[in-house]
């Protein structure tokens, strides 16, 4: 495959490095423990799962203190899904931080994943030592009978459902979180998507896409029906991504919304009101009352669509987030030699030794004349340029497995 057959998606690429260069029903709890890996060093522990050691991030004398507290109010509260498949802890988060020692992950995994919940917590401590975490199982009988098939079996994991237990899943101290996808790579400061303020009445604060085709997410059998197509009532309804999603987990609690996304799982097991998976309850429940969000925060779709997960590229405009939403992924396209243009902006982010090197090699260096139109006011210190035709990368890390 040729690289000048993608040129303009290559020049997008480069302009996102210019940009930004408990319930006890639901879960149990597992807080990171002392270093005791079974005989096995840090070092050798990785080696035997196949995953390099990321750097140790620390904060700079400018950051406050903080506390050894889930409840202290300075952390910036972060959820993610982890699973033995997929294990997705995304170190741009913590490269980009202004202050990455503030950060605390709240990780869910499924009770019933192959890998136990102890050696998935040793991996992550292992691989992530300055990382401030919980890691929590989520007890997958609480959804699995309320799942309806979907049109990707992928869809249909319970642990694609554990959004909506964050209410229950997650410290009754931590009254605010934000929900990230796992297969996404955050290229800024998370402080700054914290700081987003959710108005009175919102639960909830996404990116929104008004533009998009909303009838499209629901069936004939929906808009038909007196009753439910009437459930927006006065509100206008927009497409939003739950991927990512600021979340006032104090107000979900208070209003029972776990309850309400239920309910709607419920009806579609008895009359089948939409095809996708768990994002179209979210919209029928927050649809039309979402705390807006610059789309820089969700540049979604990167893994096509449901179906063929074609190549896609990058929306007009400023890049904060990329997110491979949809069948393609990019840990996937470029172990099989068959990865679209932006999947090399994950590749310098995956710690996963057994992957593929051969378009490491094929990337180290590409000779892109940058055209004068990019408004590039500021450059990341994970990016220089060497003179004005080469670029060389050095992004951050995370980590993936497949």
């Amino acid at each position: 495959m040729g690289l000048s057959r993608f040129f303009p998606e290559l020049i997008s690429a480069v302009a996102v490095f210019l940009l930004i260069l408990h319930s006890p029903s639901m879960c149990l709890g597992i807080r990171t423990f002392p270093n005791n890996n079974g005989g096995l060093t840090d070092s050798g522990f990785n080696d035997h799962f196949g995953f390099s050691e990321a750097p140790d991030y620390r904060n700079g004398v400018e950051c406050p203190s903080i506390t050894s507290s889930s409840g202290d109010p300075s952390l910036v509260h972060v959820a993610m899904t982890l699973d033995s498949e997929y294990l997705g802890l995304n170190g741009g988060v913590l490269r980009h931080a202004s202050c990455p020692e503030h950060i605390f992950f709240h990780f869910i995994a499924g009770e019933f994943d192959p890998t136990s919940p102890r050696v998935l917590t040793r991996i992550v401590r292992s691989v992530f030592p300055s990382l401030t975490f919980k890691l929590y199982v989520f007890r997958e009988d609480a959804v699995i009978n309320l799942i309806s098939s979907s049109i990707r079996p992928a869809l249909e994991n319970p642990l694609n459902y554990a959004r909506n237990y964050l209410g229950d899943i997650i410290d009754p101290s931590v009254k605010r979180v934000i929900y990230l996808d796992s297969d996404l790579v955050l290229v800024d400061d998370i402080s700054k998507l914290w700081e987003v303020k959710i108005s009175e009445g919102k639960i909830i604060g996404a990116p929104e896409y008004c533009h998009a085709n909303f009838t499209k997410y629901f069936t004939d059998s929906f808009w038909s029906d007196p009753v439910l197509n009437r459930v927006f009532g006065s509100r206008k309804p927009c497409y939003f991504n739950t991927g990512v999603m600021v979340m006032d987990l104090e107000k979900w609690r208070e209003g029972h919304f776990r309850n309400k996304i239920e309910n709607w799982m419920e009806l579609q097991r008895k009359n089948r009101i939409y095809e996708l998976g768990s994002l179209p309850p979210f919209l029928l429940v927050f649809g039309g009352n979402v705390e807006p969000i610059d789309h820089r925060w969700n540049q979604h779709g990167l893994g096509g669509d449901n179906v063929a997960g074609s190549c896609r590229g990058l929306h007009p405009g400023p890049v904060s987030l990329l997110h491979w939403s949809g069948k393609g992924k990019p840990w996937v396209r470029l172990d099989e030699r068959k990865p679209c243009p932006l999947d090399y902006l994950w590749e310098p982010y995956d710690l996963y030794k057994g992957k593929g090197q051969v378009q490491h090699h094929q990337r180290q260096e590409q000779h892109l004349v940058l055209p004068s139109n990019l408004g590039v006011t500021k450059l990341p210190l994970s990016i220089s340029i060497v003179n004005t035709l080469k670029i060389e990368v050095d992004l951050p890390l995370s980590l993936s497995r497949h």
